[in-house]
C-alpha cells in the first residue's frame, strides 16, 4: 500500500510594508487625517500651477520682460485664495494634526493603554511625533518649492513686497519651518491640557498671535542698510526691490532730520527752511532682496530651534510623568 505524503501548507506570502510595527501602527490610526492633509496639499499644489501657467501666457501676450503689461496681471480672487491658503496651512497643521495627535489618545484612554503594555511612554511619544512632523513636511516642503517657483521669477508683477508674510513665510525654508514649529506647538499643548477641543482652541490662539507678532520680528532678521541720495533725485534701479524703513533728510555734515522737517506750506517757505538747515540729502534706511535668503534661513533657524526645544520638552515630560 502506498502511503500518501500530506501536500505541505502554502506559503504565506507577507506584503512587503514601508512601515512596520509602532509607526505603522500609528500610521493607521491617523489614515484619516493624513489623506484629508495630503487631499488639501494636491488641491493647493494645482492651483499654484494652474496660477503660474495662466500668468506666464498673459505676460507673454504682454511683451514682458521687454514691456511691462498696463494693468496688474496677478491678485484675482485665485490669487488670493491661494496665497491665504499658504498663508493658514501651518495653523491648520497646529490645530488639527498637532494639537490633537497626543490629547486625542489621553482623552480616550488609549495612551494609558499603549504605554502598560510592551511600549514605553518614549517610544510611544517619539512614533507619534515622528508621524505628525513627517505629515506636516510632506504638506509644506512641496507647497513651498512650488509657491517659490511661481513667485520669483515674476516678482516684479507681484501685489505683495517679498519681506511681506504672504512672501517672505510661504517661500524657500520658511513655509516647512514655521509647519514643523507650530505642529510641536500644538503637541505640546496638547500634551500638557489633555483634552482634545482645549488643546484646539489654545493651540489656534497661540499660533494667531505668534503670527502676529512674527510680523515685528521679520523686518529685524537682518541688519538695515543706509543709501543717501541728492535731494529732487531717485532712487537707482538697483534699490527698486528695496524695502524702505525709515527715510530722513540730511544735512552736508551727516546731520539727519524728519521727513516732514521742512513740509511747509508754501514753496518758498519750504527753500528756505532746507537752506537754513543745509538740508542737501534724502536718506533712506532699507533692506535689500539680497538680504531675503539670509534672513529666511535665520528665521527658519529661530523656528527650528524652537521645535527642537518643544519637541525636547515633550518627550522630557513623557519620561517623568504618567500619560
Amino acid at each position: 500500500m502506498t502511503a500518501t505524503v500530506p501536500a505541505a501548507p502554502a506559503a504565506t506570502v507577507s506584503r512587503p510594508r514601508l512601515l512596520r510595527g509602532l509607526p505603522w501602527l500609528v500610521a493607521r490610526q491617523h489614515r484619516a487625517t493624513a489623506l484629508g492633509v495630503l487631499a488639501a496639499v494636491a488641491v493647493g499644489c494645482a492651483l499654484i500651477l494652474q496660477q503660474r501657467f495662466e500668468l506666464v501666457g498673459i505676460l507673454d501676450r504682454a511683451g514682458w520682460p521687454g514691456k511691462e503689461p498696463s494693468h496688474p496681471v496677478v491678485g484675482g480672487s485665485l490669487h488670493s485664495y491661494m496665497t491665504l491658503g499658504l498663508s493658514a496651512l501651518p495653523m491648520a497643521l497646529a490645530v488639527f494634526v498637532g494639537a490633537p495627535l497626543i490629547s486625542g489618545d489621553q482623552e480616550q484612554g488609549t495612551a494609558q493603554l499603549v504605554t502598560t503594555q510592551s511600549v514605553t511612554r518614549r517610544r510611544w511619544l517619539l512614533a507619534k511625533l515622528a508621524w505628525g512632523y513627517s505629515l506636516a513636511l510632506l504638506a509644506a516642503v512641496p507647497l513651498a518649492l512650488l509657491h517659490t517657483w511661481y513667485w520669483e521669477p515674476h516678482r516684479s508683477v507681484m501685489p505683495h513686497q517679498w519681506v511681506e508674510g504672504a512672501v517672505f513665510d510661504n517661500t524657500g525654508p520658511m513655509l516647512p519651518a514655521f509647519a514643523l514649529f507650530l505642529t510641536a506647538v500644538g503637541v505640546t499643548v496638547g500634551l500638557l491640557v489633555r483634552r482634545v477641543f482645549v488643546a484646539m482652541t489654545a493651540t489656534f490662539a497661540f499660533a494667531l498671535a505668534f503670527e502676529i507678532g512674527w510680523d515685528r520680528v521679520r523686518t529685524g532678521l537682518a541688519p538695515s542698510r543706509m543709501f543717501t541720495h541728492p535731494l529732487d533725485t531717485e532712487l537707482p534701479g538697483r534699490l527698486s526691490e528695496a524695502y524702505e524703513l525709515d527715510r530722513w533728510v540730511g544735512s552736508a555734515d551727516g546731520r539727519l532730520y524728519g521727513w516732514g522737517s521742512c513740509a511747509e506750506q508754501t514753496e518758498a517757505a519750504s527753500e528756505a527752511c532746507l537752506r537754513e538747515k543745509g538740508i542737501v540729502d534724502n536718506v533712506i534706511e532699507y533692506l535689500g532682496y539680497d538680504q531675503m535668503p539670509a534672513m529666511q534661513w535665520t528665521g527658519a533657524g529661530i523656528l527650528l530651534t524652537g521645535t527642537v526645544l518643544l519637541t525636547a520638552f515633550a518627550v522630557w515630560r513623557a519620561g517623568r510623568r504618567p500619560l
